[in-house]
């Protein structure tokens, strides 16, 4: 007996366990706990399939409305975030590429950039559209306002969504509106970009303070070290470099990098010259 358990309804938009009930000339029929079938088509059917096996299916519609399931693994799941390359417009809508044969839609009324050009990457949440229960793509993000599962200095995934004056907006967990600050960015980022990160601060009125930087992480020269070893042993580095220069360079702050300068040359590991730092031999 398998003991994986299938699921007791079908979910669009999700991975789905479901069981090999029928073959057809389409392709094969999976059903769910309470006797909802849906088809896997023959392009994704292999030879293991076999009738009462348990399969892993990502469930969406196809262009008439119909329930279709795909062994494919989509670049976003239902509610959760990612950055999609739009591949064509239309007058109510710009459709983009998840990963799948069908392109999902981003209606107009879901679109809050200016621009919706074909090439571009937007980060937009994946939704079920309350009138058809499709799936669409949305710029107008449904997100949780009171926080429960999070406390500070937890590592969190962040995706970056919006440039501000003060810094990125980021979304924290595929549930949060989160921001990290301009003044605690050490390295090169972009609108788009996953990253691991941590909780600086919850505020009261429920806005996440993000961090790129493990909250009381030890002083390490390691980076700085291994850019030594990779430069030929010499960096044009000092105290007194510019703190754009040093964010640039090696993705840190510059009271960070002169602590982790302080800190290899107590360690013996480099010398310190008027205009370079340099491993010592």
């Amino acid at each position: 007996m398998n003991e994986k358990q299938i699921n007791e309804h079908i979910y669009v938009g999700e991975l789905n366990t479901l069981a090999v009930n029928r073959v057809s000339e389409p392709g094969i029929y999976l059903i769910s706990d309470d006797e909802t079938e849906v088809l896997l088509p023959n392009a994704y059917v292999t030879k293991s399939m076999e009738i009462g096996s348990f399969l892993d299916v990502f469930i969406y519609t196809d262009s008439e409305d119909r329930l279709v399931a795909t062994t494919l693994k989509p670049y976003v799941y239902l509610y959760e975030f990612a950055s999609l390359e739009i591949v064509d417009n239309m007058k109510f809508g710009s459709f983009v590429d998840i990963g799948l044969p069908k392109h999902i839609l981003v209606p107009k009324n879901k679109q809050k950039s200016r621009s919706f050009e074909v090439g571009e990457r937007k980060v937009l949440q994946l939704q079920l559209d309350d009138k058809t229960d499709r799936l669409i793509a949305s710029e107008k993000y449904n997100l949780l306002k009171e926080i429960k599962d999070l406390e500070k200095n937890a590592e969190v995934e962040i995706i970056l969504y919006s440039k501000t004056p003060l810094g990125y907006k980021v979304i924290v967990n595929n549930s949060y509106d989160g921001m990290i600050y301009h003044t605690e960015i050490f390295e090169n980022i972009k609108i788009g970009d996953t990253k691991r990160a941590y909780v600086k601060n919850i505020r009261d009125d429920n806005k996440i303070d993000i961090t790129l930087q493990k909250i009381g992480e030890k002083i390490s020269g390691d980076k700085i070290f291994d850019l030594l070893e990779k430069e030929g042993g010499k960096l044009n580095f000092t105290y007194k470099s510019e703190a754009d220069e040093i964010k640039e360079k090696f993705g840190m702050s510059k009271k960070a990098f002169k602590a982790s300068l302080t800190k290899l040359l107590a360690e013996n590991k480099i010398i310190l010259e008027e205009n370079c730092i340099k491993i010592k031999l």
